[in-house]
């Protein structure tokens, strides 16, 4: 009997932390197209969204656009007992900050923060644009509906406000809509530099820039693919960093890294039906979109996107030419898409608003020893009940091999050789929720006592 029952226990302990969280699927089966056709329907209805158009009239422009986003965010507030913060936080720019600003103006996005019981301070953002373009983005009066880009990265963010808004979280979520992104992604920006000057700690940002369109330019219908950019490493890290990853490795393991990582794993186990395709670049070849701003000061942020663009529906007038129709219109939108995509969001948003905190000072040990080392710096939150180291071969895109360890600030890995893999720790809390992998930030330099 004693001889099966230690793997059994084994066993039972491995499932208890690999198990899926049954309020994942309700969060999914709750996300509504029909919903999302309607809110992107009324976002292409004011006619045009762009940065610099009309902010008076309740029917057209984009004062009209964001005091409706605004109402829907205070609504959704109202449902929940005031469980959202809900304002405005502006910028001002004028014509010498770039060439495509036509004249002096506020660029104001819409907030809403649905604060976390036990982090407050700790924060993981997803966005959407609320302006849109035409052929010429200095064109603020003619029609732009921007159905694709971005009402429906606008309307995801606002449906996701509606499902998870029924849960309580540990962190702190919040809901942006981001002006100004076709002009200079000076939303972005100076939402990012708020963040900062009030000391914000942002796990994440998911920015969703055109999340509707299924057939692409290229002939491809594919409604199950999207697209997780992200970049390599921060801007912001050190000489001394740089200088390191020479000797140490980590060129792809950077924090936007690890959260397209984080981001794939999720949907796998949760939504293995769709194909979430990790592409290693910043954003589209030579384009821009609202997450940069934050990873420039530091933040790790990702743009989730349809796989197949249509270039024809996007940055144009409303015009037909040799048969082809061109424009930003309802028509190119599929809204079941849409729904998967805005589910893709509220995955990782509740997965990562129910993780602990991340380890800290994560080192590294084993240069020329058969085992390899780990040393991180515990959190003191008491629902940790252990640590996941994971490793993978160095030319893997995801971590490969993982284990579980309880709740302790070091370990061995043995006969595991430092030189052949990556490596990497999370945190597990008792809900069996993960943080996101941290890749070790220096080496060990001194010996430690090691289980």
């Amino acid at each position: 009997m004693k001889f099966y029952l230690l793997p059994l226990l084994l066993l039972l302990s491995t499932v208890t932390f690999s198990q899926t969280d049954s309020r994942i699927y309700d969060i999914i089966e709750s996300i509504s197209a029909d919903r999302l056709q309607k809110d992107i329907t009324t976002l292409a209805n004011f006619g045009t969204r762009n940065t610099f158009s009309d902010t008076i009239s309740d029917t057209r422009g984009i004062g009209a656009a964001r005091r409706w986003i605004k109402s829907e965010f205070e609504t959704i507030s109202k449902e929940c007992k005031n469980c959202i913060q809900v304002f405005y936080q502006k910028d001002f720019v004028t014509t010498n900050v770039g060439e495509r600003v036509p004249k002096d103006s506020w660029i104001v996005n819409v907030v809403a923060i649905q604060k976390g019981t036990k982090y407050p301070n700790r924060y993981i953002i997803m966005t959407g644009d609320i302006d849109s373009r035409n052929s010429d983005t200095m064109d603020y009066e003619g029609d732009a509906p921007g159905a694709n880009d971005n009402a429906t990265g606008m309307a995801g963010t606002i449906e996701a406000a509606r499902v998870l808004s029924k849960y309580s979280f540990e962190n702190s979520i919040i809901y942006l809509g981001l002006s100004g992104e076709e002009q200079g992604l000076f939303g972005g920006k100076g939402f990012a530099e708020f963040a900062k000057k009030n000391n914000w700690e942002i796990i994440g940002v998911l920015n969703n820039d055109m999340i509707g369109n299924i057939e692409g330019v290229d002939g491809v219908i594919d409604n199950r693919s999207f697209r997780i950019f992200s970049e390599p490493t921060p801007p912001t890290e050190t000489e001394k960093e740089r200088n390191s990853r020479r000797f140490y490795g980590g060129e792809v393991d950077g924090i936007s890294r690890q959260l397209a990582r984080y981001t794939h794993k999720q949907i796998q186990t949760y939504m293995p039906e769709m194909n979430p395709m990790m592409i290693y670049r910043l954003d589209r070849f030579g384009r821009g979109g609202h997450h940069r701003p934050f990873n420039d000061l530091g933040y790790a942020g990702i743009r989730i996107m349809e796989a197949h663009e249509n270039y024809n529906r996007q940055h144009q007038n409303l015009r037909s030419e040799n048969g082809i129709a061109y424009g930003d219109v309802l028509e190119g939108v599929n809204f079941d898409y849409v729904a998967k995509l805005t589910a893709v969001n509220a995955v990782v948003l509740a997965n990562l608003a129910w993780a602990p905190p991340a380890p800290t000072k994560v080192l590294i040990g084993g240069i020329v020893e058969p085992n390899t080392k780990l040393r991180w710096e515990k959190s003191n939150d008491e629902t940790i009940v252990g640590y996941k180291i994971y490793w993978r071969n160095t030319t893997s895109p995801q971590w490969e091999f993982s284990r579980f360890v309880v709740n302790v600030d070091n370990f061995e890995l043995k006969g595991i050789v430092i030189d052949n893999f990556y490596f990497g720790v999370a945190a597990v809390g008792k809900n069996g929720h993960e943080s996101m992998v941290v890749f070790p930030s220096d080496i060990i330099r001194n010996t430690f006592r090691t289980n």
